[in-house]
Parts: structure tokens; C-alpha cells; sequence
């Protein structure tokens, strides 16, 4: 399974994805221009943003940049992290950030996470009233299990809508993803854009060298990634690196994309400086030995029927 989506004028999806929720924020208005016209340069075409990234000033750069090659593009928003999954608060979200990317139409509108107290029927429902007006090409789900996303498979038939693409985390130390989420991808059609492919950073090597990032200054990174086995493992990775010379930025996003269900890992940063790396892997392909010499670095999920085995024993 590859990404099916394309643009306006039916130009394919990049193999890479670039997030801006640093755009307006850790990346200033100039900071963020660099960093899309070095992703334009690597024939990046797929922009993922979201209703709540930087207070909106995510949307209205992104929306003020890409303005002269709109038709050319993938531009991927989300709704619904915060307020409820709810029809009101789906309409009003999306109108804004229509408003705030200066479109009439995004490609891609995501649900941010699974919403526990909305009837998926009522979500879908406006989805496809969304779609009937033309203001949205493709439907996705961000965050969701598994089951939740098969779910919504089921309910999105019952309006004649398609679930198109997933983003759930994925990266060499956080690979929960290939148990149930990319065999579900693969079965189903569904295209997956996995964010975090660096592990906040924790794979570039800047931390065992002393760097500073989300690791240091948030406490859900530190939390997320404060395992000592990850830690050993991006050692590991940046020996690799040196024995390549290749840098382990460049090596783990090209292993996040090296999966064979064909995921399209979304790379960020917070200066074209600190993005360089990333975008390398558009030009990386790994060899087998090489990926198979990265992912035993770390530990493989074991099968959901081993943990249901588990669990009843």
C-alpha cells in the first residue's frame, strides 16, 4: 500500500510529508518560509497543519506560502482535538481554518484523536456534508487505535465516504504501530502519514551530545521517551550513522518510510538547519541489511494475539 492521494492537478503524493506545527511559534514567519521553500526544493507536496497549532498562526503561514502553487499541493488540516467530535464544533473549526489558509478547499480534513462521547455517525454525517460542497477532497483520522479506525471505516460506508488516510505515531523506538495499525493500513486502502519519525528528536543524536529539545523541555516527551533502551538505541543509530556517514536523522526517517506497507513519514523542525537531515531520506533508500541492522536496535511488539494470550492466562 503507497499514498493514493494526489493534488488538485493530480500530482502524486510526496514520499515525505512536512508538518508546520512549529510554524508561528518555535519557527518565526521568516524561519518558516525557509523550511517550506527547502521542502518545495525536494519536491515535498504534501502539508500537514491542524485548527489548533500555534493559536492559528500555523494555518494563515502555511495558507499565505502556498498561495502561487496551491493546485500542486496536498494541504492537510485536522478538527476536533479539543470540543468534542460534534457536528457544531466540526463546522465551526473547519470554517476558520478555511478562513485561515485563505481556501475554499483543503484536501485532507482529519479528526484529530477519537472522541469517546460523539456517536461517530453524527462526525461522519457532517464529514460527508463537508465533502458534498466540495470543501474537502479526502477524509482521514488522526490518533486513532486500530479498532477505532475500522470503526469509522464501517460508519463512513454508511454515508458513502472512505476513511483515505491515518497519522499515528511511528518511529525506530515507538513501533506499536506495525502490530495492528499498518496491516490494518495495508488491508484496508488506507494511506498512513506517521508523525514523530524522529522520536522528538531523540534519534537525531543532539541529546547524547548535550543538545536541548522536547526531550528537555517537556515533560510528555520526557515521559514518552525516558526509557533507557531508546536512549541506548539512538547510541546505536548514531553509530550506525558514523559507520555509514549518513546522519541518523537521514536513517531514521528513511527506516520510518522503508516499511513495506509504504507509510509517509511527516518530518518537522524548527529551522531549515535542523531540517536538512530529514529531508535527505526524499534521497535514502536503505538497503535490507541496513534496515534489518536498524530494527534490531529495538524491541518488536509482539503480536495482539500474544497480549490477548497473556492477558487471559
Amino acid at each position: 500500500m503507497k499514498n493514493h492521494l494526489t493534488s488538485p492537478n493530480g500530482t502524486p503524493a510526496s514520499r515525505l510529508a512536512f508538518g508546520t506545527m512549529q510554524f508561528g511559534g518555535a519557527a518565526d514567519a521568516t524561519a518558516s518560509r525557509d523550511m517550506f521553500d527547502a521542502c518545495r526544493a525536494k519536491c515535498i507536496t504534501h502539508f500537514d497543519t491542524a485548527h489548533l497549532y500555534t493559536g492559528g498562526a500555523s494555518e494563515k503561514l502555511l495558507g499565505e506560502m502556498i498561495a502561487d502553487q496551491r493546485d500542486d499541493l496536498i494541504i492537510a488540516t485536522k478538527v476536533a482535538y479539543a470540543g468534542g467530535a460534534g457536528r457544531d464544533n466540526i463546522l465551526s473549526s473547519f470554517d476558520v481554518s478555511r478562513q485561515r489558509l485563505n481556501l475554499d478547499m483543503v484536501d485532507v480534513l482529519y479528526l484529530h484523536r477519537f472522541d469517546p462521547d460523539t456517536d461517530l455517525n453524527e462526525s461522519f454525517e457532517t464529514l460527508a456534508e463537508i465533502k458534498a460542497k466540495g470543501h474537502i477532497r479526502y477524509i482521514g483520522v488522526s490518533n486513532f487505535a486500530a479498532w477505532q479506525v475500522m470503526k469509522a471505516i464501517g460508519v463512513a460506508a454508511r454515508f458513502d465516504l472512505t476513511v483515505d488516510i491515518l497519522q499515528p505515531m511511528y518511529s525506530l523506538v515507538k513501533r506499536q504501530a506495525e502490530v495492528e495499525i499498518l496491516p490494518m493500513c495495508a488491508d484496508q486502502g488506507v494511506a498512513c502519514a506517521p508523525y514523530s519519525p524522529l522520536g522528538g528528536g531523540l534519534l537525531t543524536g543532539k541529546y547524547s551530545s548535550g543538545g536541548s529539545g522536547r526531550l528537555s523541555e517537556d515533560e510528555r516527551y520526557a515521559t514518552r521517551y525516558g526509557v533507557d533502551w531508546m536512549h541506548s538505541a539512538a547510541q546505536e543509530l548514531g553509530n550506525i550513522a558514523d559507520a555509514e556517514g549518513i546522519h541518523p536523522a537521514t536513517l531514521a526517517v528513511a527506516w520510518a518510510a522503508a516499511h513495506p506497507m509504504g507509510p509517509t513519514p511527516i518530518i518537522s523542525a524548527r529551522s531549515t538547519a535542523q531540517l536538512v537531515p530529514s529531508l535527505a531520506a526524499t534521497d535514502t533508500t536503505l538497503t535490507a541489511e541496513l534496515y534489518n541492522r536498524m530494527s534490531a536496535l529495538t524491541p518488536t511488539p509482539p503480536p495482539a494475539t500474544d497480549r490477548i494470550e497473556e492477558q487471559q492466562a
